[in-house]
């Protein structure tokens, strides 16, 4: 592995192939050069990965630089495509394949879907940029507040060049999404003061009055923009389904293995009748005199006594899990990894109204993951039964162990640059999903209420599928989706209406967690057929861990051997498991 200064880390470039390629270098440089222009145009993106050269900008969010970066990548494609692939190793050529699949959807997105078109993002984005620099330890507090008074300072400006993106009316239920947002960041720069204030912090006085400055003129910057988007709010659209051609084409480009959208529906309708037929099984066995309704709601009021006392639930939830992994050898857990939960920042609320998982930087030098939590959605007063504690432990499973922490934990060591940008939601977040089956078949927390709770997401998941598809082909209405969640899945109304309104922007997104584990489940039973008894459990989910956050299209071709050389396979370095145990 060679190594190249950039932003004051050192990127990663793969070992040379056992038989290489005389285009290998070239190739490499292309991905290089790419991936550098889209870090620095980016510098929440370097942040997140953990290249901090940049912690103190914002991007440049304007129309222009968008219809720049989309020329940019086809230029970049057809420097690719220029590539003989014969000239490639097969390592390379895998790679290629890989960073097409992944520059051809973004281009897809950025110019046919347009979504940034319609969609102010602008106090959410500086909520986001914000974020990582707040949550993450990678420098002392007081470095760290630095560059966030520096990015606040750059905030009017980084606001404004939104403005800019809108030639097009804008979408209404995207414009209420944003001014939620635009109501909650200030809160969310409260939060960042009052760790400033306090008296161990150790933040000097003039650090301080000029952090107080810079967020007190990003709150009124943000005023100022949530001012315009109700200036622009009479003139908004609510059309904002794709359509079912582009919404094919999507599909198409999502590489899932063959599959249409038509035969995503079917399954999304099967998995929703199969996962009701679980729930209700499983209630019958809880109590068979009761109706499942009735067993589900007292399993919800099983829950923590406030939402403080359920965070340290979810923690212990999550080291359980853990160990299990450990004690029983089902997958290999790096000793170095860190996760800390906490409580979802306001900003966020509106979208995420569960958990959800934010990765470890990977040029980090000690990479924490941060798993949220969200305490309610608009205070709701039912909300703490959402976090009940069989559904405590399934979240526990899917965010964390074995879950997307351990998978974007293990998956960020790959030296890949392509690898360290491409995210198929169907195997990150089909993973999880996946994991949540997988632990009780391993006989982790497998009682019938665990088993419930795991039928009840599945279910929810099943009603994404259902909903992604019809939504986006306008077959059904945000009011509509509300209500076939509330129906089929209990969720408070909020946090049902917060979803729906979700999947309006995230075409394709959502569909991909049950998917996925539709995908891992068919892909893990050809592998036993495959390999007959030198099938392990734990090798499978170490291969497919190591590989990164790939379509699962990629990783069927990577575990028949393709594009995988001697060196990146083994053990992860410095695990903490017990020996080796058989599936």
């Amino acid at each position: 592995m060679t190594a190249r200064s950039f932003g004051g880390v050192e990127l990663t470039r793969a070992s040379a192939a056992p038989v290489p390629g005389p285009l290998d270098d070239q190739f490499y440089d292309l991905v290089e050069s790419r991936f550098r222009r889209v870090v620095e145009e980016e510098p929440a993106f370097a942040t997140y990965l953990g290249i901090h050269a940049w912690d103190d900008r914002l991007a440049d969010p304007s129309r222009e630089r968008v219809l720049g970066d989309i020329a940019r990548d086809e230029a970049h494609v057809a420097a690719l495509e220029a590539l003989d692939p014969a000239g490639l190793s097969a390592e390379a050529r895998f790679e290629r394949d890989l960073e097409l699949h992944h520059v051809r959807l973004r281009l897809f997105r950025a110019d046919a879907l347009r979504i940034w078109e319609r969609r102010s993002t602008g106090a959410s984005a500086l909520g986001d940029a914000l974020f990582p620099l707040f949550t993450r330890d990678f420098a002392p507090l007081g470095e760290r507040l630095d560059a966030i008074t520096a990015r606040l300072e750059g905030a009017p400006a980084f606001l404004r060049g939104y403005r800019t993106r809108a030639v097009v009316p804008q979408v209404e239920q995207w414009i209420e999404i944003e001014l939620h947002a635009s109501r909650n960041v200030p809160r969310f720069l409260d939060d960042i003061l009052e760790a400033a204030d306090l008296p161990g912090a150790g933040i000097p006085s003039a650090a301080l009055g000029r952090l107080h400055s810079a967020v007190d003129r990003a709150k009124v910057a943000i005023e100022d923009q949530a001012e315009w988007l109700r200036e622009v709010q009479p003139g908004a659209t609510r059309d904002w389904p794709l359509g079912a051609g582009k919404y094919d084409e999507l599909i198409a480009l999502r590489a899932f293995d063959g599959l249409d959208a038509d035969a995503i529906l079917e399954i999304g309708w099967a998995q929703l009748e199969q996962n009701h037929a679980a729930r209700a099984g499983a209630a019958r066995e809880i109590d068979p005199n009761a109706t499942e309704a009735e067993v589900i709601d007292r399993i919800k009021n099983d829950h923590p006594p406030t939402f403080e006392a359920a965070l340290e639930a979810y923690g212990d939830d999550m080291r359980r899990a853990r160990q299990y992994l450990i004690d029983h050898g089902i997958a290999t857990v790096p000793a170095d990894e860190r996760v800390e939960v906490i409580a979802t920042p306001a900003f966020l609320r509106g979208v995420m109204p569960f958990a959800a998982y934010f990765e470890p930087a990977r040029w980090d030098p000690s990479p924490v993951g941060v798993y949220v939590v969200t305490p309610a959605v608009d205070d709701h007063p039912g909300a703490l039964r959402e976090h009940y504690r069989a559904s405590i432990s399934n979240t526990s499973v899917h965010e964390a162990y074995p879950g997307h922490h351990l998978q974007l934990a293990v998956g960020s060591r790959h030296p890949s640059l392509t690898r360290a940008q491409v995210d198929a939601p169907e195997f990150t977040e089909g993973w999880g999903m996946y994991s949540e089956q997988m632990m009780r078949e391993e006989g982790f927390d497998d009682g019938p209420e665990f088993r419930l709770a795991v039928a009840t997401d599945a279910i929810w998941r099943a009603a994404r599928i259902v909903l992604d598809v019809r939504m986006h082909r306008g077959e059904v209405s945000i009011d509509e989706a509300t209500d076939f969640l509330v129906e089929h899945t209990g969720f408070e109304r909020p946090n049902a209406h917060a979803e729906a309104r979700r999947y309006t922007y995230t075409p394709t997104y959502n569909l991909s967690y049950l998917l996925g584990k539709v995908l891992l489940l068919q892909l893990r039973e050809d592998e036993r057929r495959r390999l007959g008894p030198a099938f392990s459990l734990r090798d499978f989910h170490d291969a497919l861990l190591r590989g990164g956050s790939l379509p699962v299209s990629f990783h069927r071709r990577a575990l028949a051997g393709e594009g995988t050389s001697p060196a990146s396979s083994g053990s992860t370095p410095g695990s903490e498991n017990a020996p080796r145990a058989a599936g």
